[in-house]
């Protein structure tokens, strides 16, 4: 069973309901049909501001799937783009709405500069014995399956049907981040690139070959409950021993939050699209490249940043496909990030 609902947003609207709330809010000043002339001049003299400022945001969703009550999405679509070449999907906390997150002005940023869309999700559990465990979080038991069929959805509502099959970068908190992986894991082929960020209980242990393919990014919070920290550092190393071209790094200071590791998916976001798409120029279809075999190896304990050579023995390392990579990790976890 699915619904839909069009709702159209845009900076205009924000700034002019904001600029009517504060009015209304002069206790004395003025009176209501003085406020609702100025109301109306301030909206007609936004719509004259550039249309850069304007966005479009889509919901579409389903209920009561086979691990999930409620799958809602809202997608949101940069202004001027012609053809859409990917979807950062943001996946927040247990249970939490995250519809919202597409309006975050620093990843609309990201999602422009390459001509990407925002995703922002909301899943919710079935009423179950253990609901500190978000079976949705198991992507290929249906809650996957739920993001790709919204995708056709969208593709109809926005006009642009090239979202059907748009490859898509994971961002992801706490439950999130547990969905995202489990997603990778399950459709590596539909994947730039994705985010595990502090979650915590997770369905699979060694990932298929094909997921060490994608590039990935493993955080941990310093000051984060100790099982958590233990199992996320268990499941990336076992893949790194195969040589999952995965990036691992543990927060300082940090709790059951992200401070500076949002900065950091964003920049990891910015460097590795270019890496991993190529267009067909003819057709616009969009693929995934895979990446060079050999990059740089971080030292985990030390923060040294080597080249990955096949002799070179150390315990458990990140992965990087270039130097820039490399020194926005280091950065991270130094909380010293590029441009700061």
């Amino acid at each position: 069973m699915n619904y839909s609902e069009i709702t159209i947003f845009g900076k205009l609207q924000y700034g002019a309901n904001y600029f009517i709330r504060i009015t209304m809010k002069i206790k004395g000043a003025l009176d209501v049909k003085y406020c609702i002339m100025i109301c109306m001049v301030f909206i007609l003299k936004l719509c004259f501001v550039s249309k850069s400022y304007s966005q479009i945001a889509l919901d579409e969703g389903f209920v009561n799937g086979n691990n999930y009550e409620k799958a809602s999405f809202r997608l949101w679509i940069p202004d001027n783009v012609k053809t859409i070449r990917g979807i950062i999907v943001m996946m927040p906390g247990s249970n939490s709405d995250g519809r919202d997150m597409v309006y975050d002005t620093l990843w609309q940023k990201i999602a422009a500069r390459h001509d990407f869309a925002l995703l922002g999700c909301y899943f919710t559990d079935k009423n179950h014995p253990h609901m500190e465990i978000e079976e949705y979080a198991d992507a290929k038991n249906g809650s996957g399956q739920a993001l790709l069929d919204v995708l056709p959805e969208f593709s109809v509502t926005s006009s642009h049907p090239e979202l059907s099959e748009a490859p898509l970068a994971l961002w992801g908190m706490s439950a999130g981040g547990e969905f995202n992986y489990e997603f990778v894991c399950w459709k590596p082929e539909r994947v730039i690139a994705f985010i595990v960020n502090k979650g915590g209980v997770y369905y699979s242990s060694l990932a298929p070959a094909g997921a060490w393919e994608v590039p990935g990014v493993f955080i941990t919070g310093e000051k984060d409950s100790p099982f958590r920290n233990n199992i996320i550092k268990g499941i990336f190393s076992i893949n790194r021993r195969f040589g999952a071209k995965w990036i691992f790094a543990e927060e300082p200071g940090t709790a059951h939050e992200f401070k500076k590791s949002g900065e950091f998916a964003r920049f990891f976001f910015d460097n590795i699209i270019p890496l991993r798409l190529s267009a067909d120029t003819v057709n616009k279809i969009y693929k995934l490249k895979n990446l060079v075999t050999k990059g740089y190896i971080g030292i985990i304990p030390s923060g040294a940043i080597l080249p990955d050579i096949d002799n070179v023995q150390v315990d458990i390392t990140s992965w990087f496909p270039n130097q820039e990579i490399a020194v926005g990790w280091l950065g991270l976890i130094k909380q010293n990030l590029p441009g700061n």
